[in-house]
Parts: C-alpha cells; sequence; structure tokens
C-alpha cells in the first residue's frame, strides 16, 4: 500500500489557489523531515525540485521561486502534510511529490538534499498540478 498519498492538484487559472495534501500512512516519517517537490513537464526526475519543506524540528522553509506564494504546514495529530499554494503562476505547472526526505532533518537540510539520494520508496506518487494564463 502507498505510505504517502497526495490530493489537491487540479487546473487553476493563474492568480488563483490550491491545497495538496498528502497523508502519511507510516508512522516510521514521524521524526522524518518532508518536502514537496515538483516535476516540470519535459524534466527527468534528477531534476525534480524541492519547493518547500518541514523539518522533523518543526521548521518551514520555501524555495526562492515560491517564497510569498506557497506555505508549507503539517498536522501531526492527523499526519497530513499540506502545501497551500496562492497566486499561481503557468510556470508553477507541474507534478508535485509529497516526499519523506529522511529522519531526524531540518528543513533546509530536506531542501536542498538531491532528489536522487531518496529513497525510491519515500516518494508519494504525485498529484498534477495545471496552472493556466
Amino acid at each position: 500500500s502507498q505510505r504517502l498519498v497526495e490530493s489537491g492538484g487540479g487546473s487553476v487559472q493563474a492568480g488563483g489557489s490550491l491545497r495538496l495534501s498528502c497523508v502519511v500512512r507510516d508512522d516510521t516519517y514521524s521524526n522524518h523531515g518532508m518536502a514537496w517537490f515538483r516535476q516540470a513537464p519535459g524534466k527527468q526526475h534528477e531534476e525534480r525540485e524541492a519547493v518547500a519543506a518541514y523539518g522533523s524540528d518543526g521548521t518551514t522553509s520555501v524555495a526562492a521561486s515560491v517564497k510569498g506564494r506557497f506555505t508549507i504546514s503539517r498536522d501531526n495529530a492527523k499526519n497530513v502534510l499540506y502545501l497551500q499554494m496562492n497566486n499561481v503562476k503557468p510556470e508553477d505547472t507541474a507534478m508535485y511529490y509529497c516526499v519523506a526526505v529522511g529522519p531526524r532533518s531540518s528543513a533546509i537540510r530536506a531542501l536542498n538534499v538531491m532528489p536522487g539520494a531518496i529513497p525510491f520508496a519515500n516518494w508519494g506518487q504525485g498529484t498534477l498540478v495545471t496552472v493556466s494564463s
């Protein structure tokens, strides 16, 4: 069964908002730093970009490309990770993945981990976000 299950993707016009959710079904991830990665159309796995991270220490960090527009949060009681996306742009169009980066990982570290260094099993299947102009 899937250990990370994303939802909330869809089509939205530029300037609009979406909230992505990720249900974390594996308790071993309770002490993991978590992140949202995205893979734009035509890009390879190695080119996946971390856009926001939630550290195991409760810290958060977002990439410069989405700063001021995206917010990451985590509801530990419900085991859900969120990505609130506001004022979206066409360049935000991508498959968005929920990722368990690693144990005892700060947000800064989680945001800068290379996607190839994260075990395949720690990735959700993704949810597609399409932003039209």
